[in-house]
């Protein structure tokens, strides 16, 4: 079964105890999801129409589960911190099979 990602990019941070009161609310839901946390920070290197804005990278054992992880009303409470503190694209992609 292939994974299940989230990618998601801040195109502003706006107020940053907002940010911190997201990361440290979120991190523990994730965890308790079945996510895994791969990358988070500003990219080395942005190329083409890249753009050097924060990204997070999250790895879920399925796409289901990374689907549910984030509709989850605990998660759905953390993400309460951002408004009006960050503005942000989440996607969720389906990994290559294994």
């Amino acid at each position: 079964m292939a994974s299940g990602y989230w990618i998601m990019t801040f195109r502003s941070l706006s107020d940053q105890a907002g940010f911190d009161r997201y990361a440290a609310a979120a991190g523990p839901v994730i965890r308790a999801q079945g996510g895994r946390v791969l990358a988070v920070g500003l990219p080395a290197f942005a190329y083409e129409a890249g753009m050097l804005q924060r990204v997070a990278i999250v790895e879920f054992s399925s796409l289901d589960a990374a689907d549910a992880a984030y509709r989850s009303p605990e998660y759905q409470a953390a993400v309460q911190h951002l408004v009006g503190a960050a503005e942000r694209d989440v996607r969720i992609v389906e990994g290559l099979p294994t």
